[in-house]
């Protein structure tokens, strides 16, 4: 699911930071690595970030849109009930899918 408008209202209610907004030593601890992409993929990517990123109209050349500064996260939801969340502490920064797997599997069978 896709959420997003100017006021990052809903980022704010679940958590969601700005990266201005995470502490330098947080940043150190997260490694990073780029997705196995080929060229085309990086090239199809590059092109779709220009089209969804939220950029305000009056924005003026050279400043960074804050909705490029927002983190997000992942979540895994069942009706109104949040079984996992994960906020990402960098740009980039995601859990592992075998972890949320875990995790999801641990609460579905408590239930």
């Amino acid at each position: 699911m896709f959420v997003d408008d100017y006021t990052f209202d809903a980022y704010k209610a679940v958590g969601f930071k700005s990266f201005t907004e995470v502490d330098k030593d947080v940043v150190k601890e997260v490694k990073m690595t780029a997705p196995d992409l080929s060229w085309k993929q990086w090239m199809g990517y590059f092109g779709n970030v220009g089209k969804i990123s939220p950029i305000p109209k009056d924005m003026k050349f050279g400043q960074v849109p804050e909705g490029v500064l927002r983190l997000g996260g992942t979540f895994v939801v069942d009706g109104d009930n949040i079984l996992y969340q994960w906020n990402d502490r960098v740009p980039g920064d995601h859990p592992d899918i075998s972890t949320i797997l875990l995790n999801v599997l641990q609460v579905d069978n408590v239930k």
